[in-house]
């Protein structure tokens, strides 16, 4: 499998260490740099004090998703920050979730992937425009169809990675004992066309780090 969520949660794999069975693969999903996508949306939003983290239930188990929240407020210590977890399944949830959003008064979106999410990324996109939101997607794709920032796995090179398992496979090794890895780079990417239509200003700081910049 290439690339999957929390395989393990979904119930595809014993652990992430130990996989048993016959299958084995690289996750998608990096919530861990959920306190640095928060620290790239406060450089271009310095007043940010209350965020929202768009997820789908299910793709992170219940200690992960808190440990995300948690992250993010500790990072933001001294200044506080309010976190806001909002689940949706589907392209049908995402009227409600963003009307929790609105009325949290909520000053920046973070966006956990998922493979729903990337199919109706135009979607999630469009209502944090509409709201205008900034928002913080995982990947590269998110910000080349309008995202304001993206920040997660290099997703080619997963794929790229999963050549190593097939290898490994057809060599005689079992699934099961090959442990689920996770990415092993990240990419930063910034559309400053969205910033603008925002009317956001992206500090040259952040314009260094990027990998891409998006103009129109």
């Amino acid at each position: 499998m290439t690339p999957s969520a929390d395989p393990a949660v979904a119930g595809i794999v014993a652990s992430l260490n130990h996989p048993g069975g016959n299958i084995t693969g690289i996750t998608e999903m990096m919530p861990e740099l959920a306190a640095p996508r928060f620290a790239l949306l406060k450089e271009i939003v310095p007043g940010l004090s209350r965020v929202a983290v768009l997820w789908r239930p299910g793709t992170l188990s219940p200690a992960t998703i808190e440990k995300v929240q948690r992250d993010i407020e500790t990072s933001a210590n001294p200044a506080g920050v309010r976190v806001q977890l909002v689940g949706a399944d589907g392209a049908e949830d995402f009227d409600a979730a963003f009307s929790m959003i609105k009325a949290s008064s909520a000053e920046g979106l973070i966006v956990l992937v998922n493979p729903v999410y990337f199919l109706y990324r135009k979607h999630i996109i469009d209502r944090a425009a509409d709201n205008r939101l900034p928002a913080i997607y995982e990947w590269k794709a998110f910000a080349q169809s309008g995202g304001l920032i993206s920040y997660g796995a290099v997703v080619a090179d997963v794929y790229r990675r999963a050549a190593g398992y097939v290898d490994k496979i057809l060599k005689g090794a079992k699934p099961g004992d090959l442990l689920v890895e996770g990415p092993k780079r990240t990419e930063l990417v910034v559309n400053l066309e969205t910033a603008k239509e925002l009317g956001l200003t992206v500090p040259q700081s952040l314009l260094a780090q990027a990998d891409a910049i998006i103009e129109k």
